[in-house]
């Protein structure tokens, strides 16, 4: 990138279960909670920005093109553009990035970017044989039609579809996203154990930065419906009482019979919104901005679908390879815990000669990532992974953490699923 993206501050949601304390709070209206405390904590004139950019997921019906909608809830000029983007779970990232690109181009200076899902909003459906039966009913024009059209009713016919089980399942492997977690952990020879016990710490640290504060500054409070008396203040997922017995009592989940992943080893489903400011790095510098951070370059990649949990090594690679960069330049490095036994497997990618060179093309490992600077603060096992705002997420929390700690450089990658990769390169100064 010739000129970086100046990430002038960035703000979030608490992350809550799905079906937990913010179910009854819309994706639209989570993203409108962040929008406004960005705004109003930046002092940014609105009527300066060029555009609006949110990453989004199970796109809610009533709320189309859910970045315009939230762009306009939070008061923000009506004739401000704004449009929603979808990578699955980067699609906070490709907010981000696909403000770079509009920067790049001379095409836009100052945007609002983020991303922000409600998964317990995410809907059941009816299934084709009951569609059809409303279809033949609305069609029919006399009551003998009518009742030709409900005796054609079964009660199998109410049999829901689970929208956010198939959302979940890659098309075209046909695996739900836990069963590639499960391949991985036969690939890499990750047993029970070593996922339990990464679990148990990435709720360890969360709870940790939690009881320290490291996450206020990151976190707007949200008022709970309906009576909004309540306050929520914290991330919902991070347990302090979380324990190694508790975690092995856990039955594996996608594979019964002979599997090792359970939903205390993968990332919880979850609601949650955030909101960045950002900004063409010259135009951050004339307004005498001293930015969160920087986007130094990023990289995109592909992969088989069933093999997913991998991404974060080959945009990695690629990311690497485009800026000359290697991995011991970073810092600090958060990889999204889609599942602890695909962090784990990740991480024994990276150190892997033989994996470089049968599936990078590299005649060296990528090098190995030192755990005491990998998700520091916890990740999505214990946090929490909305899926269309991990990625934003990711980039907040690691260039807080960065300076902080008074630290130069950050890794930000994910798994995408359908076999994808994302990688960010951030940088404080």
């Amino acid at each position: 990138m010739n000129s970086r993206l100046a990430i002038v501050d960035g703000i979030r949601t608490p992350f809550c279960k799905a079906g937990g304390k913010l179910k009854p709070v819309q994706a639209d209206d989570l993203g409108v909670f962040a929008v406004k405390e960005l705004m109003a904590r930046t002092g940014f004139p609105a009527a300066e920005l060029d555009a609006v950019i949110f990453g989004n997921v199970a796109q809610p019906i009533h709320a189309a093109n859910i970045a315009r909608v939230i762009a306009l809830k939070a008061g923000l000029p009506i004739d401000l553009p704004a449009y929603t983007v979808h990578r699955n779970c980067a699609s906070g990232m490709q907010a981000f990035t696909s403000a770079a690109e509009k920067v790049a181009l001379g095409a836009a200076e100052a945007l609002l970017v983020g991303g922000t899902e409600s998964m317990s909003n995410i809907p059941l459906l009816f299934g084709p044989q009951m569609t059809e039966l409303f279809y033949h009913l609305n069609k029919a024009r006399t009551m003998f039609g009518k009742l030709q059209a409900i005796a054609a009713f079964r009660p199998s016919f109410l049999k829901p579809v689970i929208a956010l089980e198939q959302g979940l399942t890659d098309p075209i492997c046909g695996l739900i996203m836990g069963l590639t977690a499960e391949r991985l952990s036969r690939e890499f020879h990750i047993n029970r154990e070593q996922q339990d016990r990464y679990a148990l710490e990435s709720h360890r640290r969360a709870c940790t930065a939690i009881a320290a504060g490291l996450f206020d500054e990151e976190i707007v409070p949200v008022p709970v419906p309906p009576r909004y008396t309540d306050i929520q203040l914290h991330d919902e997922g991070p347990r302090p009482k979380q324990s190694i017995e508790a975690l092995n009592k856990l039955k594996p989940y996608f594979d019964r019979k002979t599997g090792t992943v359970t939903v205390g080893s993968s990332a919880q489903v979850t609601d949650g919104a955030v909101a960045a400011l950002v900004l063409q790095e010259e135009r951050a510098k004339s307004m005498g901005l001293q930015p969160l951070g920087y986007l130094h370059s990023y990289a995109y990649a592909a992969l088989a679908g069933d093999r997913m949990g991998l991404g974060p090594l080959y945009a990695t690679a690629k990311l690497l390879d485009e800026t000359g960069m290697a991995l011991d330049d970073f810092d600090l490095i958060e990889l999204n815990e889609a599942f602890a036994a695909q962090v784990l497997a990740c991480e024994l990618a990276f150190s892997s000669l033989a994996f470089a060179e049968e599936f990078l093309g590299l005649d060296h490992a990528l090098g190995a990532i030192d755990p005491e600077k990998l998700n520091v603060n916890g990740g999505a096992i214990a946090l929490g992974h909305p899926v269309g705002a991990t990625g934003a997420r990711l980039i907040v929390t690691l260039l807080k953490s960065l300076r902080r700690r008074g630290l130069q450089r950050g890794l930000a990658t994910l798994c995408v699923g359908g076999g994808q990769g994302a990688a960010l390169a951030l940088e404080v100064n």
